[in-house]
């Protein structure tokens, strides 16, 4: 299932400090790899940032986090934004295909290096040193792109370059009606307090219909929610279970105007929730954990 995940440039708008902030997005780069999120977009939101922890701290704090461990120094150097990137929680993101990173076969994250003459580049994939592999057959690759390479045998060292998705998610920013358009023909879910409370006969008809179509879901930042950063009345929302089963049955298909803010449904995903508020990371957490319910 292909899921994206949209959260607003605001997202750290009630950290104390940086500190805080990126301790913060590290809890919602863990559940976008627990959750194996192909696409993590950091939509605008500036009436609600604050400071220094925009838009732009945000998606380059996030777009460190994916980055694996052996590859952060030559990608990002040092940079103001990443002034406490040690508290970041250790991903660990396992490949999609299985194979892990230290045996025969294995795969890993490299970064190019260099692009060389007659089709060859260097790249830097954690092993002692950079090597150097022929570019993939009818592709461009450039200096600084990410790549995945196969690992045969490690002593001597043999490996190539392979068409195989990158581990963990990517990092994006858009505005808002340009992200839901870009997630293509999945399922749009507003997740809010004001949506259609979430039951477990509703679950069942959800999660079925995800795993055809696949999940694109927005969340909205501490004190300052979905209807808020779209300028909606709240009390417009359609809370209904049959606004939800629209919602269903009208993800993808053009010729059936979604609901409001451009979503094919609003979902309140903890329904008689215990807390005033519930923080961004938190309803990352529960959403996308009920949206994984398989049968």
């Amino acid at each position: 299932m292909h899921v994206s995940v949209l959260v607003p440039s605001s997202l750290a708008r009630e950290a104390e400090d940086q500190r805080e902030a990126t301790r913060k997005l590290g809890y919602v780069a863990r559940a976008a790899t627990i959750y194996r999120v192909d696409r993590l977009v950091v939509f605008d939101d500036p009436a609600g940032e604050t400071g220094s922890l925009d838009g732009g701290f945000v998606r380059t704090v996030l777009r460190y986090a994916a980055t694996p461990p052996h590859l952060r120094k030559e990608a990002w150097g040092q940079r103001d934004e990443l002034e406490f990137a040690g508290v970041l929680p250790p991903l660990h993101a396992s490949s999609r295909t299985g194979s892990g990173s230290n045996g025969p076969g294995s795969l890993r994250q490299g970064i190019v290096t260099e692009v060389g003459p007659e089709g060859r580049v260097r790249v830097n994939c954690g092993l002692q040193h950079p090597i150097s592999l022929p570019a993939p057959n009818q592709r461009d690759v450039e200096e600084g792109e990410r790549v995945t390479v196969r690992v045969s045998s490690r002593r001597p060292v043999r490996a190539k370059i392979v068409d195989e998705p990158l581990t963990g998610f990517e990092v994006h920013r858009a505005d808002l009606p340009t992200a839901i358009e870009t997630s293509g023909s999945t399922c749009a879910i507003a997740a809010s307090r004001h949506g259609t409370p979430l039951t477990a006969t509703r679950i069942t008809d959800l999660t079925g219909h995800l795993q055809d179509v696949g999940l694109t879901l927005a969340l909205g930042a501490p004190g300052r929610g979905l209807p808020e950063i779209l300028d909606v009345d709240a009390d417009s929302v359609d809370d209904s279970p049959s606004a939800l089963q629209r919602g269903i049955e009208s993800s993808g298909d053009a010729d059936v105007g979604p609901a409001t803010g451009g979503f094919d449904c609003w979902l309140n995903t903890i329904p008689n929730q215990g807390s005033t508020t519930v923080r961004t990371e938190e309803a990352l957490f529960a959403s996308l954990a009920t949206c994984h319910v398989t049968e």
